[in-house]
Parts: C-alpha cells; sequence; structure tokens
C-alpha cells in the first residue's frame, strides 16, 4: 500500500513534464507566427486622414485611352492638314488682292516697267560689253526705248487722224449698203424696223446724256491717273536698268534665312524666263502687224498701216487680242469694201495667226515660257477682271514666271530632302515610328 502512491507521483509528475514542454513549444510557435505577421491596428474608432490605410502594393489594372492621333483616320488627317493650310492660303491671296487693289495704278506701273526693262536690258548689257559705263548705256538705252515708243503713238493717231474723215465717209457708205442688204436680204426687214431701231438709238443717246457727261468727266480723270502711271513706270525702268542687281539683292535680305538660297536660286531663272517671254512676243507681234498689215494693204482697206499698229499693240493680250485685232480689221473691210474684201481680210488674219501659234511662238518662245492655251484663256480672263486692259496684259507672262519658280522649288526642295530628311511634322507625325538609337539587328 506504501508504494502504489510513489508510482502513482512519478507518473503524475512525467505527464505535467510533457505537458509543461508541449505548451513551451506552442508559445514559441505563436511567438514565431505573431512576428512574421503585423499586428492588426489598434480600434480607436473610424478611420481619419491621419491614419489612413496603407495603398495596395499593386495598383489595379486599367486599359489605356488611344492616341488621338491614332483614333482619327489616316485620309481624314491629311484631309484636314492640306484644309487648314489651304484656307490661310486664300486668305493670304485674298488680303494680297485687296492690297493690289488699294495700290493698282502703282502696282500695274511697276509690272510695266518690270516688262520694258526685260526688253531693254539686253541692250544695255550689250552697250556695257563695248566699254560704255553704266549709267551712260542706261541714259541712251532709256531714250532710245521711250522715243521708239512715243514715235509708234505720235504714228498711230496721226494716221488715225488723217484718215478719220475718208473713214466716216466710208463707214456712211458701208451703212447705206448694209441697209439696202437687209431690205433685200431673205430676212424680209422692212424700212420702217430699220428707222425703229435707229430712232431707238438715238433715244437711248439723249436719255443717257448725263451718264456720257460723267463718263466725259471721268476718262479726264482716267487720262490723268494713265499720266501718272507713265511717269511712274518711266522712273521705274530707269531704276531697274541702271539698278536693278543692287534691288534685287536688297529684296532677298527682307526672304527669311531658311528659304534665301532658294528664292536667290528661282529669282534669275524667272528673270530669264520673263525675258524670254517679252522678246519672243515683240518678235511676234511684229511679224503678226507686218504681214497681216501688207494683206489689208493689198487689199485697199483703208488705214493698213495703223491697223497694222493696233495688231502689234492687241498681240501683246496672247488670244484676246489677236481676236479684237482680226475682229477690228475685218469689221473696217467690211464697211468700206464689202463683204468680199472682208471675207479675204478674215483669211488672212486666221492664216497668219494659224502660222503664229503653231510655228512661231513654239520657236521663238521655246519651251520654258509655253502656257497651256485654257491656263492662257483663265489668266486672261482674271487679269482682265481685276484690273481691265492692265491686268489683261501682265497676266500671262506671271502666269510663265510662276509656272517657272514653283518648278524650280519643287525641284530644290527635293534635293534638300535627300540631302537631309526631315520627319513629318503636324498631326500626321504621330502615325510615324519614333526614331531608335540603337542599330537593327543584323
Amino acid at each position: 500500500m506504501s508504494r502504489v502512491p510513489g508510482w502513482l507521483g512519478r507518473v503524475g509528475s512525467g505527464l505535467t513534464a510533457v505537458s509543461e514542454r508541449l505548451d513551451e513549444r506552442r508559445a514559441e510557435v505563436e511567438r514565431e507566427n505573431a512576428e512574421a505577421e503585423p499586428a492588426p491596428p489598434a480600434d480607436h474608432g473610424p478611420p481619419s486622414a491621419d491614419h489612413a490605410p496603407p495603398p495596395p502594393d499593386h495598383a489595379p489594372a486599367i486599359a489605356a485611352r488611344p492616341d488621338p492621333a491614332h483614333a482619327v483616320p489616316w485620309g481624314m488627317r491629311v484631309a484636314a492638314e492640306a484644309g487648314w493650310r489651304l484656307l490661310v492660303l486664300a486668305g493670304t491671296l485674298w488680303v494680297l488682292m485687296r492690297v493690289i487693289s488699294a495700290v493698282q495704278l502703282v502696282v500695274l506701273a511697276f509690272v510695266a516697267a518690270l516688262l520694258i526693262t526685260a526688253l531693254l536690258q539686253p541692250a544695255v548689257a550689250r552697250l556695257m560689253r563695248l566699254g560704255f559705263p553704266r549709267g551712260l548705256a542706261t541714259a541712251l538705252t532709256a531714250i532710245l526705248g521711250f522715243v521708239v515708243m512715243g514715235l509708234i503713238g505720235w504714228f498711230v493717231t496721226w494716221q488715225v487722224m488723217e484718215n478719220i474723215d475718208n473713214l466716216s465717209d466710208q463707214i456712211q457708205d458701208g451703212i447705206d449698203e448694209l441697209r439696202k442688204w437687209l431690205l433685200n436680204s431673205p430676212f424680209h426687214v422692212t424700212d420702217k424696223q430699220i428707222n425703229d431701231i435707229a430712232e431707238n438709238l438715238r433715244e437711248a443717246v439723249g436719255a443717257n446724256t448725263d451718264q456720257i457727261t460723267s463718263a466725259g468727266l471721268e476718262g479726264v480723270t482716267v487720262v490723268v491717273e494713265s499720266l501718272t502711271g507713265v511717269l511712274l513706270a518711266v522712273f521705274s525702268t530707269l531704276f531697274l536698268l541702271y539698278d536693278g542687281r543692287r534691288i534685287w539683292e536688297w529684296t532677298l535680305k527682307l526672304v527669311p534665312a531658311a528659304a534665301r538660297p532658294g528664292v536667290a536660286g528661282a529669282g534669275p531663272r524667272a528673270w530669264r524666263t520673263l525675258t524670254a517671254y517679252v522678246r519672243g512676243t515683240v518678235i511676234v507681234a511684229l511679224i503678226d502687224a507686218i504681214f497681216i498689215g501688207l494683206g489689208i494693204y493689198f487689199l485697199d482697206v483703208p488705214m493698213a498701216v495703223p491697223l497694222a499698229v493696233f495688231i502689234f499693240l492687241f498681240a501683246f493680250i496672247p488670244l484676246v487680242g489677236a481676236v479684237v485685232s482680226g475682229a477690228l480689221a475685218v469689221v473696217v473691210a467690211l464697211v468700206t469694201q464689202g463683204v468680199f474684201t472682208a471675207v479675204m481680210v478674215l483669211v488672212v488674219v486666221l492664216a497668219v495667226q494659224q502660222i503664229e501659234g503653231h510655228i512661231l511662238q513654239p520657236f521663238i518662245l521655246g519651251r520654258a515660257v509655253r502656257v497651256h492655251p485654257l491656263a492662257v484663256v483663265l489668266s486672261v480672263a482674271a487679269g482682265g477682271m481685276v484690273a481691265g486692259i492692265g491686268g489683261a496684259v501682265v497676266a500671262v507672262p506671271l502666269v510663265a514666271v510662276t509656272n517657272t519658280v514653283v518648278g524650280y522649288l519643287r525641284a530644290y526642295s527635293h534635293e534638300a530632302a535627300l540631302r537631309q530628311p526631315s520627319r513629318p511634322r503636324g498631326a500626321t507625325a504621330a502615325a510615324e515610328p519614333a526614331p531608335t538609337d540603337t542599330p537593327p539587328a543584323p
């Protein structure tokens, strides 16, 4: 009995020791877990701005929006960029036309001076090669040129004044013959109808007497403005002949430095085109005037020489001038010599103009100044609408010079792009891949 309690005591003490070791092991595991996991924040009420929870380690994935330039189709981007550039160009042209309209007299006088300078400048260069000083060569050429032009104008006026009485009598005879022809024609025109037409014409003239008088006063103003324009053209021609190179060099200084090389190369080419156009036009007009004048002279048409001079002057208006001058010669032949002579004059005019258009102009003017007939008609019409006869005269040389300048600048920009390619700018640049510094893989 005395030994049983001792054995039970040892078993109980062993179990107690095992239980203590298990508790210690459990405590160690709990401590390890507590050290591995962060302790939860103390519950001090709702969170505030100072105790906000930390942000997550990774932001949620959100789909990126596309680039707006990539969202617009390529064709629409190109159309938009071309559209606003065209709007800027149209606005610039509109402002330029408004400025030209405000100083139309000055512009036409300067353009006329350019045309006269292009005609006379080779003579100045030839005299300088012969040893004349520039001032003397310029003075001699200008005096001779303006004297010749003045003599042509005086000769035309003198011929008209000398033949005006004879011409009026012939025109009256022609009107009487036309009246007889209408009475005997198959159109069944009566004498009463012809008298009514004449009466209506007289009434129209009487009713518009005030307008005719005001037109005469306006004609005086036009004469004064014309004299002013002539003086401006004379002075401008003198300075262009004497100091044209330095004027061009000063003009180049107004051009931005980046565009200056292209403009410096386009300028001499434009001047050569203008000089070739003026020389060729003068030669062609002289040939037209000589041959048509000889034709109407041998057909006994009165005022053959003044009509030839008119044909020469109107030849500076391409296509339209030839039609007007030829029609004038045919009308004078009709009212003075009859239908047969008018038909023969028409044949002569058409023959000479066909030879001019198909042989003389391509041979004399050359390919550098050739302009398509549609462009000629449209430019003459636009020039006439903007500035009258002066605008019609300068329209075609302006188109020819513009064609030369645009062609040269296009070739120059192409060569510059080959030497130093540049990346596109604007909305279309977004479609181009960005340049990389890494070389391509072999």
